[in-house]
């Protein structure tokens, strides 16, 4: 599933998570344009083991169509997924 911004603050004591983060996916701010190296996935190497999708941070690895994607709405380019990867399918880029 494809993380999506949500819009919804925490309003009651109910509503807030009881452990430190939300679920994978809860994303509530757009990257603001600060990250400068972005992972980019060889869809050839790449073996669809979604190790990188377990480790990322903030859950902004997804599969779309059978193939291994980023939202980089939301990736702050931590560069966590490269480091996870068996298959040395991910590479951190320059931003353009």
């Amino acid at each position: 599933m494809k993380p999506f911004l949500r819009n919804k603050n925490p309003v009651t004591y109910e509503e807030i998570p009881e452990a430190t983060a939300y679920e994978a996916g809860y994303l509530v701010t757009k990257n603001a344009g600060w990250r400068n190296i972005r992972p980019v996935i060889d869809i050839e190497k790449c073996k669809g083991c979604l190790q990188c999708y377990l480790y990322c941070p903030d859950g902004v690895i997804y599969k779309n169509d059978g193939k291994v994607a980023v939202d980089y709405d939301f990736c702050k380019g931590c560069g966590i997924c490269k480091k996870i990867c068996r298959f040395s399918a991910i590479t951190m880029e320059e931003e353009k």
